[in-house]
C-alpha cells in the first residue's frame, strides 16, 4: 500500500471520521451570520467547547447508541473565523465540476457553496441525535443559521439507498488513519480531516427499469453477494471504475459513506455521500475521473451541492475554544 505520506502522524484525539454510518444520521450545513466576525468568533469557540461537553454527556447518558459527531470548517468559514492566520495546507472552497463534452455530466456550484459549518451526527437512536443536535442549535443559533439539513438512516443490510452493499473498499483497521488523518505533511493540523459532504438525488424510476443485470454493471459488483465483477462484464463506466484514484500505480483511499434519505410518498430518494480523507486532493481526484469519465451513477442521479470542510482533531478544537489558534505568524 502507498502512504499517502512521508511520515504519518496518529493524532490520539481525531474527530469521529471513520466508517460508522449508524442507524440515525443528520447532516447539517450552516452559514455564519457575518454582522460582526469578532463576536461571532468568540461564540464560535464557546461552540467548540460546549459541543464535545454534550458529546461527552450524551455518551453518558446513552452509552449503547454509539453517537459520532463531526464539525468541519469550509474555506470560506475558516477565512471568516480567522483571517490571515495559517490553514490547512488543501483546504479549497469547492466550485463543482463539469463535463466539456457533456454539460449535463456535472457536480454544479450549488448551496455548499455558501456552507461556513458542516455537522455530521449518528447514533443508533434517532432520540441521541435530536437532544444532540437541539443542545447545538442552542449553542450556534446566535452567530449561524442552516443552509441544509438532511435527515438520513442505515438502509437494509447497511446497502446504498439503490441497493448495494457500501463501503466496501474502506481502509479499516491500522491502515485507516494513514488515509483519514492529515499527516507529518502539515503538521500544525496533524489529526485532522478533509471532510466531503456531498447530496445527491436519486431517479429510482430509471434505475429499477435497468434491472438487476445492467445495474451490476454500473456499480461493478453483483448485488447480492457484492463480489466485483470482471472487468470485461463491467460497464466501461461503471462506479467501482471511475471513482478510482490513482497515483503511481497504486490506488489511494478514503474513508466513504453513502446514507440514504427519501421522503418516499413525494418520490424524492437520494443518497448523501460523506468522504473523510488525510489529503483533499485525493477525494478531489476521485471526483474528477467521475466527471471526466462519465460515471453511470451520473445519468440517474442529479447532485444538489457539496462543499469540502476540514475537521480539526480534538486537541485543535480546544485550542480554538480556549483562544490559542491562530497562534504564531501569520500568512
Amino acid at each position: 500500500m502507498k502512504v499517502p505520506t512521508m511520515e504519518v502522524i496518529m493524532s490520539a484525539h481525531p474527530q469521529d471520521v471513520y466508517k460508522d454510518a449508524g442507524e440515525c444520521v443528520l447532516f447539517v450545513y450552516l452559514r455564519f451570520n457575518r454582522q460582526d466576525q469578532a463576536a461571532e468568533l468568540d461564540a464560535f469557540r464557546d461552540f467548540a467547547d460546549t459541543s464535545q461537553a454534550i458529546n461527552r454527556s450524551m455518551n453518558i447518558r446513552a452509552q449503547g447508541d454509539d453517537l459520532r459527531v463531526s464539525i468541519g470548517v469550509s474555506r470560506n468559514g475558516w477565512d471568516y473565523l480567522f483571517p490571515g492566520a495559517a490553514r490547512p495546507q488543501e483546504l479549497e472552497e469547492f466550485k463543482g465540476l463539469v463535463n466539456a463534452e457533456t454539460p449535463s455530466i456535472a457536480m454544479p456550484e450549488g448551496i455548499g457553496a455558501d456552507a461556513d459549518l458542516f455537522l455530521h451526527i449518528r447514533a443508533k437512536r434517532e432520540a441521541v441525535v435530536y437532544e444532540v443536535a437541539e443542545q447545538y442549535r442552542l449553542s450556534f443559533k446566535d452567530f449561524a443559521r442552516v443552509v441544509d439539513e438532511t435527515h438520513g438512516f442505515r438502509y437494509l443490510e447497511g446497502r446504498a439507498i439503490i441497493g448495494f452493499i457500501d463501503g466496501t473498499e474502506n481502509p479499516t483497521g491500522i491502515d485507516a488513519p494513514m488515509w483519514a488523518e492529515v499527516g507529518s505533511e502539515d503538521p500544525q493540523f496533524a489529526g485532522g480531516s478533509y471532510a466531503f459532504a456531498q447530496k445527491w438525488i436519486h431517479d429510482m424510476d430509471a434505475w429499477r427499469s435497468l434491472g438487476t443485470h445492467e445495474q451490476e454493471r454500473a456499480i461493478g459488483r453483483e448485488q447480492f453477494t457484492d463480489l466485483e465483477l470482471d472487468d470485461e462484464a463491467k460497464a466501461p463506466n461503471a462506479h467501482n471504475v471511475t471513482s478510482k484514484f490513482i497515483i503511481d500505480g497504486e490506488e489511494n483511499k478514503i474513508i466513504r459513506m453513502n446514507v440514504p434519505f427519501s421522503d418516499p410518498a413525494s418520490g424524492i430518494t437520494g443518497t448523501y455521500f460523506i468522504g473523510y480523507a488525510g489529503r483533499w486532493s485525493v477525494t478531489k481526484g476521485m471526483l474528477t475521473n467521475m466527471v471526466s469519465k462519465k460515471d453511470y451513477l451520473l445519468t440517474f442521479s442529479k447532485v444538489l451541492f457539496g462543499q469540502v470542510f476540514f475537521v480539526p482533531s480534538l486537541d485543535l478544537l480546544d485550542e480554538i475554544a480556549g483562544g490559542d489558534f491562530p497562534s504564531g505568524e501569520a500568512e
